[in-house]
């Protein structure tokens, strides 16, 4: 450390509190446009005069209780694939509804549990087409499986859309409700 630096003396003296510590300038910053706020609640919804899209799960086609899920577990039909295994029932209302599982015994932490959530969500997203394919609509358990840690996206969305083609397969036999029946999806080789 330089002496002449820590021989200078420093003022320990406190502003008073009406005292100003900023000095302000009569034309303020030029440069920059001021920003008016608003409360979070209440800012547009737009971007370049268009709205945003909206890509929530609506809480009407999300399973949220226990008993919903215990429902699908008990009533429906397993489908396994590379990355996940499936569940489901019909559903007595007319959209899909969905369910994720991904525990911390077959997943770990917590970050990795979001991030495999995430995922999943977003491959039934995408999946949005060709669910409307199908005759019926469902109440879908996704439970995630531990290789899902280690692939993107696009493999994520590949092994559910090909549970999705087995089911539209075996439609007929879901609707009958013959359960406990597992059904294998073809595996990558």
């Amino acid at each position: 450390m330089n002496n002449s630096y820590a021989k200078k003396n420093f003022s320990t003296k406190q502003p008073t509190a009406g005292e100003k510590t900023r000095v302000s300038r009569a034309d303020g910053d030029q440069k920059r446009a001021r920003r008016i706020e608003t409360p979070p609640g209440k800012r547009t919804q737009a971007i370049n005069g268009s709205a945003l899209l909206d890509f929530r799960l609506p809480k009407a086609n999300r399973l949220r209780k226990r008993r919903e899920f215990l429902n699908v577990y008990s009533k429906g039909k397993r489908f396994n694939g590379r990355l996940i295994t499936v569940f489901l029932v019909p559903s007595p209302i007319s959209t899909h509804k969905l369910g994720i599982t991904a525990s911390k015994k077959a997943i770990g932490s917590a970050v990795e549990r979001n991030r495999v959530k995430r995922l999943l969500r977003e491959a039934f997203r995408l999946s949005c087409t060709e669910l409307n394919n199908l005759e019926g609509k469902y109440e879908w358990v996704l439970n995630a499986r531990r290789g899902l840690l280690e692939v993107k996206l696009e493999e994520t969305l590949r092994d559910f859309r090909q549970i999705i083609e087995t089911v539209k397969n075996s439609e007929s036999e879901i609707n009958r409700g013959e359960n406990n029946i597992a059904v294998e999806t073809q595996k990558d080789s």
